[in-house]
């Protein structure tokens, strides 16, 4: 989830060294089509393919979702809104990653994307620069590449688009202003993210220590990390509480760690008299702690409509649309034109504000 003071790539620099070596096959691997499969890169037009000029996005389009891994909920769900972009244009996805949240994981998929001819490449990138190497061949094979949730930072190259859930900066200062209202402004705090390589997470992470400023008695005393994984972020969170018994409330930016520290709160209610917990996380997941009162107020965004989001640009992309600050596009039933712009030196577009939860909004939303 997943933004950022990130560093972005200007389109024409030279792309970077590739990664060396046979093919690799793809792992965790499953596929969507829809309406019109197939068509390899500069498939049939259905509108105009010069730079800038695309009236609509060509059918036919393949498009490779690589997510963080595949089995973390926030990830499927934004998965399933670029399949479902890709099929009202007649296009296919195929969700290719790993289980665990590592470059590693992904970088078969990425040579999957190549060797099938991909028309562009939606990735959750799990390490900034370790996926560069691979996405710069993937790029001069013609493929364009879009980032979600968590962005890359190659330098150069490749040119890419990063499509952010949120302002960066709001959703960090959000998290610290949400958890200061329900403590009091006063106390030990500490962050539960997910991997220590995480783009997001750690943009997320600098903004929130820069709002701390603004709270001289709340003290961030640690910051750990569950990997997205619910075994390793629960062990990690009792860890926190061993380690800082006076501890007040925690953050976990990542829907894995704040479900992960929800569920145990829930049966540990001494525990939850003492510990405040606020951050990112579905309403899905968390809709009982709500109602029990285990935690009182969180937020996200949609991930359904980030993914699909990110679909359409992608489209866009691989149908001619510039990559360039003021480009403006539109995405289906988002029923928005979406801008280009350029920020810390990158380009991307944000899907909107976060949505903040708690019992009175609980049970309106369902994903």
């Amino acid at each position: 989830m997943n933004g950022t003071g990130i560093a972005r790539r200007a389109a024409t620099a030279a792309l970077c060294a590739v990664l060396a070596g046979g093919a690799l096959a793809a792992c965790g691997s499953t596929s969507t089509k829809s309406g019109s499969s197939g068509g390899a890169s500069g498939g049939n037009a259905s509108g105009g393919s010069s730079a800038g000029a695309a009236t609509k996005p060509k059918s036919g389009l393949k498009v490779y979702f690589i997510p963080k891994d595949t089995q973390n909920p926030y990830e499927v769900l934004a998965d399933k809104g670029g399949q479902k972009a890709l099929s009202e244009l007649g296009g296919s996805v195929t969700v290719s990653s790993g289980t665990a949240d590592t470059a590693a994981a992904q970088l078969p998929s990425i040579q999957a994307a190549i060797q099938a001819k991909a028309d562009a490449i939606v990735i959750a990138a799990n390490d900034p620069s370790a996926l560069c190497p691979s996405l710069n061949r993937a790029a001069k094979a013609g493929i364009k590449i879009v980032a979600f949730d968590s962005d890359i930072s190659c330098g150069t190259s490749p040119s890419h688009l990063f499509i952010n859930q949120a302002d960066t900066k709001t959703i960090g200062t959000s998290e610290v202003d949400l958890l200061a209202k329900q403590i009091g402004s006063s106390g030990q705090i500490a962050i539960l993210s997910a991997a220590a390589s995480a783009t997001n997470q750690n943009a997320w992470i600098k903004y929130m220590k820069t709002q701390l400023t603004k709270y001289p008695n709340m003290k961030l005393v640690s910051t750990v990390y569950g990997n997205d994984d619910p075994a390793t972020s629960l062990t990690v969170l009792q860890g926190l509480l061993s380690a800082y018994p006076n501890l007040k409330g925690i953050i976990s930016p990542t829907t894995v760690g704040i479900s992960t520290a929800a569920q145990y709160l829930s049966t540990h209610p001494s525990v939850a008299k003492k510990v405040t917990l606020t951050g990112l996380g579905l309403p899905s997941q968390m809709r009982k702690y709500i109602k029990d009162g285990t935690v009182t107020s969180f937020e996200l965004w949609n991930p359904s409509n980030l993914g699909y989001l990110a679909g359409y640009a992608a489209a866009w992309l691989a149908s001619g649309k510039s990559l360039a600050n003021g480009t403006t596009f539109t995405a289906g039933s988002l029923n928005k034109t979406y801008t280009i712009s350029s920020a810390d030196g990158g380009l991307s577009v944000v899907l909107g504000p976060p949505t903040v939860f708690d019992k009175t909004n609980i049970d309106q939303f369902n994903f």
